[in-house]
Order: C-alpha cells, then structure tokens, then sequence
C-alpha cells in the first residue's frame, strides 16, 4: 500500500489510509487515519489523496511541535507544585504527631472532591489497586494508621494530578513516565538552563544576518554560554537574583560587567520576539539583566587604575628579553610601539607600500582602522629608519612584522600579541602594562617636549575634539609632524 490508497470489502470506493507514528497517537486519538475519496476511479483517487495526506502529516508535525515548543518549563512548574504539596503533607502528618487538628487550605467543591474519589477508586486496574492500598491503610490504628493515611492520600492524589496532566497536556509516554518520577521526589529534577546550546546557534545566526561585527556575536554567545554553565552547574533558574549571584562570581571589572549585561539583554531581546518556547516560558516576566548596580572600582584587580606607561629602560628591558628569547619580530615590534605609539594591529599591518615618502621624509602612511583620525601620516623617526630598511629587505609578504596566521576575525596582531603578553608577564611587569602602553609613553613623552596637544594627538590618531582642527584643518605639516616625533627618547637598539 505504498500508495496509501484502499478499497474496503465490497466497496468500489477508494480510501486513503495513513498510519500514525507512534509517537503521536495520543495527539491524533488513533492509530490509523482513514478517509473516503468519493470516488471509484483509481487515477481520480490518485490525485484526490495527495491534500488529505498533506493535512495529515501537517497535523503529525503540529503534534511534535506543541510538544518541541513545551520545552522542559513544564517540569520546573511540576517539581515546585509537587513540593509545596509536599509540604502540606508534611505539616499535616506533624501537627497530626502533636495531637494539633488545624483547619486546611485547601477549598474544593464536595461535588468535584466526590468526582475525584470516584475517580480514584474506578472500576479499572488502577482504580481496584488503590482500594487495595486503601483498605489496607485504613486496617491500621492509632497514631500509625493517621499517618499512614496521610501518606495514602499524598500518594494518590499525586498519581491521579499526574495522570490528569499528562492527558490535559497530550504528553508522551515517557514524559508521562518523568512526570511521575518527579511528582515522586520533586529533588530529582534539576532546572535546565534555557540557554541552550540550539538557542545559542539561531541567535548567532540571526545577528550575522543583521550584519553583526563576528568577534563581537562571538563574544556575546561566549558570555551567554559562560552564564548557562553557570546555570547548569546547581540547577538555578533565570532570574534576576541568579543573574545578580552570577555577576558577583565572575571577578570582572564594572566595564566588563556592564558588557556581560548587555551580552544578557540582546539575547533577551531577540528570544522575547523571535523564539517562541521562550516567550511561553518567560511571558509573564521581566528582562533579568536590566537594574543592576555594578561596584565602582571594585572588580578585576585592575578596575578603575589606569595603564602603566613604559620608560626608556622599561622598553629596552622587553627589547633585550625579546632578543634573549630569539624573537627579532617581538623585539622589532617594540621598537616600532615605542617610536610611533600606533595600536598593534595598526603596527602589524604595516606593508613595505605603508613606507612613504613626502617632501623628502621616510613616512608611516597608516590606514583608517578605528575611526577617521586614524588615517594618518607619520615620520619615521632617525633611530627608526635601520630597521625600517632591514625589514622592508627582509619581508617575504609585505608585510613588515612576519605574522604566523590571522584569527578567525582577520587580526594579524592576534597570536604576537599573546606573545608579548607572557613576555611582559615574565619580565615582571604587572597586568597594567600592556601594549597599548605604548600610546600612552607616546602621548606622555610629546606632552613633555611641549609638543602641541593637537599636533600629538594626530600623530598617534586621536581627534582633537576640536571643529576647526578635526574638519577645517588639514594638519602639521611633514616638517612640523618630524621635529615632533623626533623629540621622542632613542632607543639605541641593538640586534641580537
């Protein structure tokens, strides 16, 4: 019957006859769906089945849907009711041990608690086993049978609450079957983060479909993954205050804290519109990322100080460690760092075309990176131009500063700028002098030549701030830029 089309006995009708996977009969109410095609012409039939077979399996999937779509908030709602129940019980079979008799909570019709016993104690297997169990209990006397029977009523209204929401809610046969595993020892479910791994990729996806900077999706989906971890590890909702408990176990500086909120609320934001299990989970709440009070200054142990600057014997220090490690691009790095106080990036994508010359002068022509003012023209300093030679003779690709291989993101600065970390780590230098310390010794060391303040801040690619200089202005001239950066400390390099 490949064709799903039948005849019954002494029919010359034709049928269409579809059998309902298993895992949705329950949904369906059957195991075979059966439909007349009103006609007795098999071509006819043929054509005619095609839309009831559609119809067919849209219902199948709506089945797997509704259930896909229920997620597991279910049995959160499931294990909190059981325990509170729990504790009724609990208190009822104390008072009962005390000799005490106080007045329920519990408000039921007598019409419905009558529906309930009848239930309980129907005519079927079950309900002829919990008359069993029953006589059973109601044998016993004293204070043992009291609470016994306190435990027989625990135990079957929670079966029969299980077995009403199981049909109320079209569950399958083995979420049935965890439901009353829970319903027995509401402890043994633990809450499972609702940032799932499946959530996780469809909010990255749609981000890089908006557009989204890569590094920064990923960032976000690591924050986001760092927090369901978290989550995961004692089985704690998403709330406000787990959210709060989270930020203060993470050790980071306010900036960096503030960055993980932000990380919280986009997901937050795009799973409240687009994702529609979590909007059922999560309607009646509010975002938990937003009011946070962040520590001011408190934190990572370098919040709220400022970098380090490198001095000249700091500098040479870091050269000659660099030489004694046999990196000659590290060491060569450096002195490009201290002479130009370009960013690392900037400084690893120099190219042998980046080396310019104007109005007579060797120059660094440094493209736009970070913002209009970052697109500049630098003089080489004197002490600079050996090893600018040597590296322009020596490059292989291009490129000034050998790279082993760009990050994902395209960063050629990523894997030498690790290396300069365990250098500065090694040669004793704290977590407050980084690279980027370089700009600051820059912009330190000109401020000290009396250098002009917007002639400073166009070497190293700053914006003056200022409307006549940042759009009127065409800047120093090369002349003017040299006598500036010459002012900066010689080095005296030496190679290994």
């Amino acid at each position: 019957m490949a064709d799903n089309l039948i005849q019954k006995k002494g029919e010359s009708t034709w049928y269409v006859r579809l059998a309902v996977p298993a895992d949705v009969q329950k949904a369906i109410g059957c195991k075979v769906l059966i439909q007349s095609l009103k006609t007795g012409l098999r071509k006819e039939a043929m054509d005619a089945r095609l839309p009831v077979l559609t119809k067919w399996k849209a219902q199948f999937q709506a089945a797997r849907d509704k259930r896909t779509n229920r997620g597991d908030s279910w049995k959160e709602r499931i294990a909190q009711d059981a325990q509170d129940f729990s504790q009724i019980t609990r208190q009822l079979k104390i008072d009962t041990a005390l000799g005490e008799t106080k007045p329920t909570n519990l408000d039921i019709d007598p019409a419905h608690l009558e529906e309930l016993r009848q239930f309980v104690f129907s005519d079927t297997e079950d309900g002829r086993r919990r008359r069993a169990e029953a006589d059973a209990v109601y044998a016993k006397h004293g204070l043992e049978g009291e609470i016994a029977i306190h435990d027989l009523v625990h135990k079957m209204l929670l079966e029969t609450w299980g077995g009403l929401t199981a049909h109320a809610n079209d569950f399958s046969s083995s979420e049935a079957e965890e439901m009353q595993v829970i319903l027995a020892d509401p402890t043994s479910h633990k809450v499972r983060s609702p940032i799932t791994t499946a959530r996780l990729k469809t909010f990255k996806e749609f981000r890089e479909s908006r557009g989204g900077a890569p590094k920064h999706i990923d960032q976000q989906v690591g924050k986001m993954e760092r927090l369901s971890e978290f989550l995961k590890k004692d089985g704690l909702p998403l709330t406000f205050d787990t959210v709060d408990v989270w930020l203060k176990s993470l050790d980071r500086a306010p900036a960096t804290l503030s960055q993980y909120l932000m990380a919280g609320t986009a997901f937050w934001k795009w799973a409240m519109k687009y994702d529609a299990g979590w909007r059922d989970q999560f309607k009646d709440k509010v975002n938990p990322f937003v009011g946070h009070e962040l520590p001011q200054g408190g934190g990572a142990e370098t919040a709220g100080k400022d970098r380090e600057i490198y001095t000249k014997a700091d500098t040479l220090k870091l050269q000659r460690a660099a030489l004694d490690n046999d990196d000659q691009p590290l060491a060569d790095l450096i002195a490009l760092g201290w002479y130009t106080g370009a960013r690392i990036e900037e400084l690893c994508r120099l190219t042998k075309d980046s080396v310019i010359t104007i109005d007579g002068v060797q120059c660094f022509d440094f493209p736009r990176s970070k913002s209009k003012a970052s697109k500049r023209v630098v003089p080489i300093h004197p002490s600079l131009l050996s090893t600018v030679d040597r590296l322009v003779k020596d490059s292989t690709d291009t490129f000034l500063i050998p790279a082993e291989s760009a990050d994902k993101y395209g960063k050629r600065s990523h894997a030498i700028s690790k290396a300069f970390g365990r250098l500065r780590t090694a040669a004793g230098f704290s977590r407050l002098h980084v690279f980027h310390s370089f700009r600051h010794t820059v912009v330190t060391e000109l401020i000290r030549a009396d250098v002009p303040d917007a002639l400073a801040k166009e070497l190293v690619g700053h914006e003056t701030g200022s409307v006549t200089h940042d759009v009127y202005s065409k800047g120093a001239s090369t002349k003017q830029k040299l006598a500036a950066i010459t002012k900066l400390p010689a080095l005296n390099m030496h190679t290994k």
